[in-house]
């Protein structure tokens, strides 16, 4: 953007349309993870605490927020109503997981559940803002995996919109790409930021094996990742399908993306009992 006397660009960043916000949010996020994967550090020195863990937290919390504030923008009051719900959802499964000890998080039904209603920009909106809130009142270690939760939601309203929603073994088999997809974004986060350990007891365990056998800090995280975040996501999707079939016809169909997607023959074959 120009300015019509000076002719000056203007740099601030609020006067970008939404999409250009989510466009350089996630251009950020490519080449933070980018940085990582290349300079691969596997040592204390190299990875946790240094260099390489600061570029995760600022590369990955900023791509992340930048994301969020552009896909706010452009939602409906009918999904921006429903995004405390998702969130809170999101916590409190997280919280049940996260105390049980298992190598799973199941914290994303909600997003799940946004994507699937309002598309690929409120999911990622909801995923992103859910570990932002937690990341800022419970768990600091959240803040850096927003651009996870960020993907999650994304993803989960790309396939809703292609489909995948439709047909119960296919919406399992979303959950499993989400999965593969989450897995991969993270470890990076969970090598050089936390040192390799997981939101769990049980994931942590799982990581400890993989480098038991000799494998590096990032390729135990990522192993653990496509191991344990396809069965979590799959658990995620099931489960927001769930809520959905119990949802009310006449609120579902309220969000303008399902009508112009058909994308709950899912939740049509599921009706709720009285």
């Amino acid at each position: 953007m120009a300015d019509q006397v000076t002719g000056r660009i203007l740099l601030n960043p609020w006067r970008l349309s939404p999409r250009w916000r989510i466009g350089i949010g996630a251009v950020i996020v490519a080449i933070t993870y980018g940085g990582l994967i290349s300079a691969k550090p596997d040592s204390v020195h190299g990875g946790v605490g240094g260099p390489a863990a600061l570029l995760a937290l600022c590369g990955y919390t900023l791509g992340a927020m930048l994301i969020v504030s552009g896909a706010v923008a452009g939602l409906p009051t009918t999904t921006v109503a429903l995004l405390p719900v998702a969130i809170t959802i999101n916590i409190v499964m997280g919280k049940i997981v996260y105390f049980s000890g298992l190598p799973l998080q199941l914290d994303s039904i909600g997003t799940v559940l946004v994507g699937v209603l309002a598309g690929p920009a409120a999911g990622a909106a909801t995923g992103a803002l859910a570990s932002i809130v937690v990341g800022m009142t419970i768990t600091p270690g959240a803040l850096p995996y927003a651009v996870t939760a960020a993907l999650i939601g994304f993803i989960a309203g790309t396939l809703a919109r292609a489909g995948w929603f439709r047909r119960l073994p296919t919406a399992l088999l979303a959950g499993g790409v989400i999965g593969v997809a989450a897995g991969i974004v993270s470890a990076p986060i969970t090598a050089f930021v936390f040192g390799n350990a997981g939101g769990t007891v049980g994931q942590s365990a799982v990581i400890a094996t993989f480098q038991a056998y000799g494998n590096s800090m990032l390729k135990a995280a990522s192993l653990q990742g496509l191991v344990a975040d396809p069965l979590d996501k799959a658990l995620t999707v099931a489960l927001a399908l769930t809520l959905l079939a119990g949802l009310p016809s006449g609120y579902v169909h309220r969000f303008p993306f399902v009508q112009k997607h058909r994308v709950l023959a899912v939740h049509r074959l599921m009706p709720r009992r009285t």
